[in-house]
């Protein structure tokens, strides 16, 4: 593994990840600010890595793998944390469909990648919207969280339904382009 400027923003964004889940549960009245601030860094780093690992010609394979696994880990325990919380129910179903939607899509381009045909699943821009939406909700529900501001939390979970929706959206849409070679005949990719 080459130590490029990428591959460490995004070994930045998995250290930051018991750093978030401690300040998350700390119990003092600024703990959720401070954990939404690190999700919100992490979610810049996230931007960031990508950016120049395109621009500084520094991409890599370690990298095209590692920067996946670090965003949906960061997602992920932030929507656990969230749904934990008795007093965010809403959240169950967003959360079920982003994290179930995840686990499809990682499984479809793993056997698109076997068969070798992982280019036509390749990242959408309803993709990206998705995550940009899905990131700023996250981060408007931990911080909204322990002072019930209303405003924040409302717009936090508007966001995080609509997120929801373009990930059902985008996974129809990577169903839709690996169609053909999920209904094929098994001697089809024997070729």
């Amino acid at each position: 593994m080459e130590l490029t400027i990428p591959n460490v923003l995004t070994w930045l964004r998995i250290s930051l990840i018991p750093i978030f889940v401690l300040f998350y549960y700390l119990p003092a009245h600024w703990a959720h600010m401070v954990a939404a601030l690190i999700f919100a860094l992490a979610a810049i780093t996230d931007w960031l890595d990508g950016y120049l690992a395109r621009s500084l010609n520094q991409t890599s394979p370690f990298g095209a793998f590692l920067d996946p696994v670090a965003d949906k880990l960061m997602v992920a325990v932030a929507l656990v944390l969230l749904v934990a919380n008795a007093k965010m129910p809403f959240l169950a179903l967003p959360a079920a469909i982003i994290v179930g939607r995840e686990i499809v899509i990682s499984a479809l381009r793993e056997w698109m990648a076997e068969i070798g045909k992982r280019a036509s699943v390749a990242v959408s821009l309803i993709g990206k919207i998705k995550t940009g939406l899905q990131m700023v909700a996250l981060v408007l529900l931990i911080m909204g969280r322990p002072w019930g501001q209303h405003f924040t939390l409302l717009i936090g979970y508007i966001l995080i339904y609509i997120a929801a929706i373009l990930t059902l959206w985008s996974m129809c849409m990577y169903l839709k382009a690996a169609w053909p070679e999920l209904i094929a005949r098994p001697e089809d990719h024997s070729a």
